[in-house]
């Protein structure tokens, strides 16, 4: 009677997705009197906290259950999970034989049944990891075809999911995420079970991601927390939900929180057993310690990234940048645009290798970089990869000496920025943006703007950034004149001519004759004689 009601409290608790009372109390039942949907269910409970080698053995005993007793197509869908958890964990061989012994095993059923669909969603996945998309996009017709036919949410959302993904690495992103959307339905009623749920769940959240939309990224974000919120005991997929908030708080400004998000994250993948995706989340981590300034723990994490297996660019060539290593940096993004990728990669390399190439002096192909990003924006559709698009264009326009073409795309940036409170980013594009205002003379606006920046990068704690804004303010300078008044006194100190110091600095006279007037007002001066007496004394010729 005991075992009875040890087994039916088992039973209750799984339905209510109660996972560590299910794991516990399957566990400690003695398992000769457990029957093959039992170890099943034991299986699944096994993997969602984080037990995967349980899960493993519980399914080899749902298999051999269901095949001794003649049940051909529950032993494949043991089978099935068995290959699935073993694929997930990277022993790739072992859970493709699991595969072919489903594949062997259907052979002996006659007609068409549901569990084909399930067998055909590791098939397509070969073809995903392999780069073949367009068979993989077939596959996925299918497994939609078979979840409808046969009333099953898990192929349905899953084939439905995949048919997005592929959709977004064709550069077709607004359809792409509207078929995304269109898998959650099922995932949104509870129809689909909790392990498809969450993997769909992390999927849709990447993609957003990777085509960074950003919007759409916290609101599926919080309803993944939420879901997992509701299961007690669930560690599978906690580690993808830190990194996703991670990632939000990174937009958001939080920068510390950031951090200890990604952190944690690395953590919960090694106690899920799947440590390989920590190389995103100490990617991430490496990126925001840059930010912050902590160069060396930056390094430390990208290099962290790489060893979990993880390209970690281009921001650790912007990293090598802020540690002096330009020649690195270019040669890394100069391989790395040589390749073939799909649009959503090729968008996420863009905007680094837009800077990495302005750094360095590769002016033209920056604006090839940046025109590319401009395209790529504007048939994604979404507003943070339009943002991206409107700074890297405008540093490029301000780079080549084209400060009235900077000022319009620097400013669109901005709102954009603001619009999706992302004050980091907001604050990159005021900076830039007071540098080119400086560049057409409007000194006072150019100051509100530079000022404003510096005030916002230093809340954030983003140390770098905060000191380009102070010295772009004249704080360390004598005088506190900007780089370009100084530019323009030294050559007044050398005796030159408005006319000359227009062409010198590829500036117009009127330029010229307001930046002068800046600085006279700035050194209290009413002559160039008198200029050009402070740049000697200062030792600034």
């Amino acid at each position: 009677m005991g075992v009875i009601n040890d087994l039916a409290r088992a039973r209750e608790a799984y339905q209510r997705r109660e996972w560590i009372t299910a794991y516990d109390t399957l566990s400690d039942t003695d398992h000769a009197d457990l029957d093959g949907d039992d170890f099943f269910r034991l299986a699944v409970a096994a993997h969602l906290v984080g037990r995967d080698n349980d899960s493993i053995q519980a399914l080899q005993r749902a298999y051999q259950i269901h095949l001794g007793r003649g049940e051909t197509l529950a032993a494949v869908r043991s089978a099935d999970l068995l290959a699935h958890v073993l694929l997930v964990k990277g022993e790739t061989a072992v859970g493709s034989g699991w595969v072919a012994r489903c594949q062997r095993l259907l052979e002996d059923v006659e007609g068409d049944v549901v569990e084909r669909g399930y067998v055909l969603i590791h098939l397509m996945m070969r073809y995903i990891f392999s780069g073949r998309f367009d068979e993989a996009g077939g596959l996925a017709t299918r497994i939609v075809d078979y979840g409808r036919r046969y009333g099953d949410p898990d192929l349905v959302a899953n084939g439905l999911n995949a048919q997005g993904r592929m959709l977004l690495y064709a550069g077709r992103v607004p359809d792409g995420l509207a078929l995304l959307d269109e898998a959650m339905v099922g995932i949104a009623t509870g129809e689909v079970s909790p392990i498809f749920a969450g993997e769909i769940y992390c999927s849709l959240i990447e993609a957003c991601q990777e085509v960074s939309d950003f919007r759409r990224a916290a609101q599926w974000t919080s309803a993944l927390t939420s879901w997992i919120d509701t299961q007690p005991g669930l560690v599978q997929f906690t580690g993808q939900c830190a990194v996703h908030r991670g990632q939000l708080m990174r937009v958001g400004g939080a920068f510390v929180e950031a951090v200890e998000e990604f952190r944690n994250a690395a953590v919960r993948y090694a106690a899920a057993e799947t440590p390989a995706p920590a190389g995103l989340a100490m990617a991430e981590c490496g990126e925001v310690l840059r930010i912050l300034g902590d160069l060396q723990a930056s390094e430390m994490a990208y290099d962290d990234a790489v060893g979990f297996g993880y390209e970690a660019q281009p921001g650790r060539s912007l990293l090598w940048l802020d540690r002096g290593r330009a020649i690195a940096a270019q040669a890394a993004v100069n391989r790395l645009l040589a390749e073939q990728m799909d649009p959503v990669h090729r968008s996420q390399l863009l905007p680094g290798a837009v800077e990495v190439m302005l750094a360095v002096g590769e002016t033209e192909t920056a604006q090839l970089l940046a025109n590319e990003l401009t395209g790529v924006a504007e048939s994604f559709g979404c507003d943070a990869l339009r943002a991206m698009a409107a700074y890297a264009t405008g540093h490029v326009e301000l780079a080549s000496g084209r400060a009235d073409s900077a000022v319009p795309e620097l400013r669109r940036a901005l709102g954009w920025w603001r619009s999706l409170d992302a004050p980091y980013e907001a604050a990159r594009a005021r900076l830039q943006l007071g540098r080119a205002l400086r560049e057409l003379g409007d000194e006072e606006t150019a100051t509100g703007e530079i000022a404003a920046a510096r005030a916002t990068f230093a809340r954030l704690g983003a140390l770098p950034a905060e000191r380009e804004a102070a010295r772009l303010l004249g704080a360390d300078r004598p005088g506190g004149l900007t780089d370009r008044e100084l530019e323009v006194l030294r050559l007044v100190a050398r005796g030159s001519s408005n006319p000359e110091i227009a062409a010198t600095l590829v500036l117009s006279e009127k330029t010229v004759a307001r930046h002068l007037s800046n600085i006279f007002t700035k050194l209290d001066v009413g002559s160039r004689t008198a200029a050009a007496a402070f740049a000697f004394d200062n030792g600034l010729t």
